[in-house]
């Protein structure tokens, strides 16, 4: 628990932040490197607080990455020509060279990059040199190679943050176009509907009116009328069929076999790849459309549970109309236990649709073993 609590702990802290203090770490491991080193020298209050200071303004560079450069920098150049130890703590204005560059302040870093050279010259130039030429001539690369970096580093966040603004914004725009298209399209086909469709329905009605109102005395009026609904519920089919097709995906085939339906359910059966005994009360013909249709669709989803989660090839199917309802029953003998009472799509899906009817569906498992779907779908009063 403590080595999780440890490492959940360094992932709070930003990556910055581990790395000042991994350089503050390495400065103070060449500090004391350097005193074990020259243990012959006598390191006075300078080798001390001077370090803390330039270390402690790479600690705030992030946040005052000026401030911290000027303070970096002024503690390294006094440092050198007054301790003892001379310790490797040169590397200390580099970082804070590199963070202000990086941050944008890429004046100030040169001028105080400048500023640092020119001191570091005219301070080599009395009888005691610290560095001699070519030193001198490195330390100035490194400055020029540290504020260089960082504003390469600059440069390229910024390229990276305005590629992910424009990525960003494009697919803000392609959703928008894509919602624009689909709201066009759906204006598009409901003034199809209401031009064509409800037109010609509106016709019909006149000219069924006009055939209930001469029906007795005029039959030959009543005739035509009945014609005219022929053949313009005829052309409103035809239009209807024309407005679907536009929903239609473009690689979606127009259906070639009819709809399920209760009756032709000894083809529903043998779709399902199971052996089904099949029990039928009632005549099952002349259902209403969404009554027969969400009965095919149960015993479909029953069939195909039992196929995927019994265990077993066999299954009873029980249909039986009276009373104004349908009674459903899809029951198995598997030793399956995948599904459970309330659990699983399918049988949510079921429940929906008998919901939507006012019916009920029951699943679960049977106590003589396997498993049973009961569903009750009222006929909304057909008889």
């Amino acid at each position: 628990m403590d080595n999780a609590g440890t490492v959940l702990s360094m992932r709070r802290i930003p990556a910055r932040t581990m790395v000042s203090l991994a350089i503050v770490g390495l400065t103070v491991a060449g500090i004391v490197a350097t005193w074990l080193l020259r243990r012959h020298l006598q390191p006075n209050a300078l080798d001390v607080l001077l370090p803390l200071v330039a270390m402690a303004g790479v600690l705030v560079r992030e946040r005052w990455p000026v401030i911290a450069l000027i303070v970096v920098m002024a503690a390294t150049l006094a440092y050198y020509p007054y301790s003892a130890l001379d310790a490797p703590i040169i590397f200390l204005p580099f970082v804070a060279l590199f963070t202000a560059a990086e941050r944008g302040h890429l004046v100030p870093a040169i001028a105080v990059g400048a500023t640092g050279l020119i001191v570091m010259g005219l301070g080599e130039t009395g009888e005691v040199r610290h560095v001699d030429d070519s030193a001198f001539m490195m330390i100035s690369g490194w400055v020029v190679a540290a504020i260089a970096a960082g504003s390469v580093s600059r440069n390229r966040s910024r390229y990276l943050q305005e590629a992910e603004r424009r990525a960003r914004e494009a697919e803000q725009n392609r959703e928008a176009e894509a919602r624009r298209r689909a709201g066009e399209e759906r204006l598009r086909i409901a003034r199809e509907l209401h031009d064509v469709i409800g037109h010609n329905v509106s016709l019909i009605n006149v000219q069924a009116s006009a055939a209930l109102h001469g029906l007795e005395k005029r039959p030959e009026d009543a005739e035509r009328a009945l014609r005219a609904i022929k053949d313009i519920s005829k052309e409103t089919l035809r239009e209807l069929r024309a407005t679907l097709g536009a929903l239609r995906q473009v690689d979606e085939e127009a259906p070639t076999t009819p709809a399920d339906s209760l009756a032709r359910v000894d083809e529903l059966v043998r779709s399902s790849g199971l052996n089904v005994r099949t029990e039928l009360s009632g005549p099952l013909d002349r259902l209403p459309v969404e009554v027969d249709l969400a009965a095919t669709r149960i015993i479909r989803e029953a069939l195909t549970n039992v196929h995927r989660h019994s265990g077993t090839n066999e299954a009873t199917l029980t249909i039986t109309r009276d009373d104004g309802r349908i009674l459903i029953e899809v029951a198995d003998d598997g030793p399956g236990a995948a599904f459970t009472e309330g659990s699983g799509l399918g049988i949510l899906g079921m429940r929906e649709r008998a919901a939507a009817l006012g019916g009920t569906v029951e699943a679960g498992p049977r106590p003589e073993g396997g498993f049973r779907v009961t569903a009750e779908l009222p006929l909304n009063g057909v008889r």
